[in-house]
């Protein structure tokens, strides 16, 4: 079972205590900036990682007003849309709403659990613009869409995150990587994921949405002696159905 940190209370908290009824995760999101992108992105994955437990999710984007730009940036960090009035879940018997929302605004959303996700910035290399996390640096950071879901994912929720173009290059190299040897392992006669590895997965993300932990599953899987190729191949899919990197995505290039 999913449990998310509560900011209300400081106390692990169960994300869908009710495993087969409606949950629904409402992000609120203040700007078209990096740190509002990260909070639709957290909301993003509290949605796979229910779906993936059979809980079924509605999502919500609470603003000020409706926002084309954060939207269009959500969807090239391949974050799936969400509906802007909450009015739509009336009467739909949901059972628990979940409030993603900036670390400092945790205390200004309607009832149920809070999910806190802190600020990023943008800090550009030498001669770029100052350092900020406006729609500027919304635009820098969107440059490689899934570098930047990558180096998002790389940093827990709860700290701060600051990107540099070093971090999204570091990003980019290992996504490459990835998706080269998925291809090759695709190649491979296919094996289950290893039980073991599929419960270290999940246990990473129920565990608060720990998704650095996942990642650290995965490098682990990707040089672990014994493990045949077409597992290796299943258990990157298989995590990708959370991560959404697109991991799959070479298959049948070249070798």
């Amino acid at each position: 079972m999913l449990r998310i940190l509560d900011a209300r209370t400081g106390e692990p908290v169960p994300a869908a205590p009710a495993r087969r009824g409606l949950t629904r995760i409402e992000a609120h999101a203040f700007g078209p900036d990096p740190t509002a992108l990260r909070v639709l992105l957290t909301a993003d994955l509290l949605v796979r990682a229910l779906e993936l437990g059979g809980t079924p999710v509605w999502t919500s984007l609470t603003a000020p007003r409706d926002q084309p730009e954060l939207r269009a940036a959500g969807t090239r960090l391949a974050i799936r849309p969400f509906e802007f009035s909450r009015d739509l879940a009336s009467g739909l018997g949901e059972a628990q709403a979940l409030h993603v929302v900036r670390r400092d605004s945790a205390e200004t959303v309607g009832e149920g659990p809070v999910v806190a996700v802190a600020a990023v910035e943008w800090v550009p290399g030498a001669g770029g613009e100052p350092a900020g996390g406006g729609p500027a640096a919304l635009t820098a950071l969107l440059s490689d869409p899934s570098a930047l879901r990558l180096a998002l994912l790389a940093v827990p929720r709860g700290e701060p995150a600051r990107l540099d173009p070093a971090a999204l290059e570091e990003a980019a190299r290992a996504l490459a990587r990835w998706r080269r040897a998925v291809a090759g392992w695709a190649r491979r006669p296919s094996r289950p994921v290893p039980g073991e590895v599929r419960d270290r997965l999940r246990a990473a993300w129920e565990d608060d949405l720990d998704l650095p932990a996942v990642l650290g599953v995965l490098r682990e899987v990707e040089g672990a002696p014994g493990i045949p190729d077409g597992a290796r191949f299943e258990t990157y899919a298989y995590a990708d159905r959370l991560l959404a990197l697109d991991l799959v995505r070479d298959l049948g290039s070249p070798g």
